[in-house]
């Protein structure tokens, strides 16, 4: 009897020191509960991935604004991609030029680049960019030294030939950013600028088919005149538009891709021929005061209106139903002003 009780108290102890050793080195193995609720909240505060926009609303990098030829001739172009804003006003004769805005971005070669116009400069102005060309009209440049119009003639040495391509000389001339920089450093000239984009771009995927007075976009023809049609095409897959030349695809020469741009923004004006110094093909357009126009994106098109008080002053685009400021798609943007002789056709 006294034999089984022994067994027993043995049995008791080993068993208390076993569950008392468990209740320790578990203790021991467990992490703390705060450490766990502190792990909880930091994945809490992770922040969002931040959005690469199509060009840095807190940068305070002066743009490029570079004329680049539009004549049938001197296509394709290069470099357009890399471009934030472009700009297409007609010039002499129904032929079409472009102004790119770049910011912020490498070229290795863009162009070809032509002559500054007046026109063109109250949107050198309302950006205050560097006005990139290649000689110009001399009204033009009369007004580039009176306003000082921060340019760059790049027809010397901070431009490029490329004669091998089959061109007449005037369509042969191109420029990389590092020519430009280069330029900026060799004069001083100042890079830097208060002025804010004059676009605004949504963090999120803007659907016009939810707003009101839209209308399908799929196709956009846009007559500057007889020798010059802006048009796209909208591809659904990738969520944007295909650029054309008249009825051709608008290629880049070194990459070979054709251009596809995310917003439109369009409307027309009135243009008017003028004469100076005996040449009398010259173009004015119209573009103090407002009018209206249509932002195009994802297949879609809704009423705008557009004003421009001064030729300094930057041009608002509203929303024409709500008067409410603008916001467009994160992406290039294309602004057409055509002629009211030419015509508009949205489908």
């Amino acid at each position: 009897m006294k034999k089984m009780f022994f067994i027993l108290t043995i049995i008791i102890v080993l068993g208390g020191s076993g569950y008392f050793a468990y209740k320790f080195f578990s203790k021991e193995e467990k992490p703390p509960k705060n450490i766990i609720n502190n792990n909880n909240k930091e994945k809490e505060k992770e922040e969002p991935e931040e959005i690469k926009y199509i060009v840095d609303p807190n940068s305070n990098t002066r743009p490029f604004a570079i004329m680049i030829n539009c004549h049938s001739e001197s296509l394709p172009q290069a470099g357009l991609q890399n471009a934030y804003i472009v700009y297409e006003l007609m010039v002499e004769a129904g032929i079409t030029r472009m102004m790119a805005l770049f910011k912020d971005v490498e070229l290795q070669k863009v162009g070809s680049i032509r002559s500054a116009r007046t026109q063109y400069l109250g949107y050198v102005k309302e950006n205050d960019a560097i006005y990139v060309h290649a000689g110009g009209a001399k009204d033009a440049l009369l007004a580039i030294n009176t306003d000082k119009i921060t340019d760059i003639d790049v027809d010397g040495p901070y431009g490029i030939r490329d004669y091998s391509l089959k061109r007449a000389t005037e369509h042969t001339l191109f420029t990389t950013t590092t020519l430009l920089q280069k330029y900026i450093t060799n004069n001083n000239t100042k890079s830097t600028t208060d002025t804010k984009n004059i676009l605004t771009y949504s963090s999120k995927e803007i659907d016009l088919s939810k707003e009101d007075n839209h209308i399908d976009a799929n196709n956009i023809d846009i007559k500057y005149s007889y020798y010059r049609t802006a048009s796209y095409k909208y591809d659904e897959t990738n969520k944007y538009y295909l650029r054309y030349m008249n009825t051709n695809p608008n290629n880049d020469l070194v990459t070979g891709d054709q251009y596809h741009v995310k917003n439109i923004i369009v409307y027309g004006v009135k243009y008017t021929n003028y004469t100076y110094n005996k040449y009398s093909g010259y173009q004015k357009i119209d573009n103090i005061g407002s009018g209206e126009g249509y932002y195009i994106t994802n297949g879609y098109a809704i009423p705008i209106t557009w004003e421009k008080a001064s030729e300094a002053s930057q041009t608002k685009y509203k929303i024409k139903a709500t008067g409410e400021n603008l916001i467009v798609n994160n992406g290039n943007t294309y602004i057409q002003i055509y002629p009211m002789s030419g015509n508009l056709n949205i489908r």
